[in-house]
């Protein structure tokens, strides 16, 4: 029932109370058993690794080791025998199903991306975040759908090894930011601190 909803009305479309109004039930009795939109999510989908809520405690401590931090937790979830086969298998069925892929798309951007960007703070969080994500995306699609080699057969620290620049780099964004509009000084457009040129004699 919760499954036919999400992919009727989309994540950002799903109430609980419509839920439990027609499972027959009270709406606090939903949120006792599930929690959050989050919760019944997952266990619409019958994950028992659910990706938001592993995301948020992923994230969790120190940002300068958090890239690792969610390799580790991403890959050893879908690495799993049984948390991650309901993982691959939605994987899967996104290729066929167009509400699928809705539904997982808001979720990301719903979700997994606002999380990363609220952690991570500063100058085009979202864009940063939206950038690490999709690292994230592809190293799923690579190893799990595609099944890439040698990516597919990896030991997980062996992927942490090779993916972790990259997510380090999106995290931190781009250097060589051309200076705020703010910074200019005077009619001309001078950069504020900035050597003068000097007057030829």
């Amino acid at each position: 029932m919760a499954r036919r909803h999400l992919l009727d009305q989309g994540y950002q479309g799903l109430r609980m109370r419509a839920v439990a109004a027609e499972a027959g039930v009270d709406a606090a009795l939903v949120s006792y058993y599930f929690g959050s939109k989050k919760g019944l999510f997952g266990a619409a989908l019958a994950l028992t690794a659910n990706p938001p809520e592993a995301l948020r405690a992923a994230i969790a401590g120190d940002l300068a080791t958090l890239p690792e931090r969610v390799l580790r937790t991403l890959v050893t979830a879908w690495d799993d025998p049984v948390q991650g086969e309901p993982l691959r298998l939605m994987i899967n069925a996104a290729a066929h199903e167009p509400d699928l892929v809705r539904l997982l798309r808001e979720v990301v951007q719903t979700e997994m991306v606002h999380q990363l960007a609220e952690r991570f703070g500063g100058l085009d969080a979202t864009a940063r975040a939206a950038a690490f994500g999709a690292q994230l995306a592809g190293l799923i699609l690579v190893r799990y759908l595609l099944v890439v080699e040698p990516v597919a057969s990896m030991p997980v620290e062996d992927l942490v090894r090779f993916a972790a620049p990259g997510l380090h780099a999106a995290m931190q964004g781009p250097t060589g930011r051309p200076r705020s509009i703010a910074a200019v000084d005077g009619p001309r457009g001078t950069v504020a601190n900035s050597p003068r040129p000097r007057r030829a004699h």
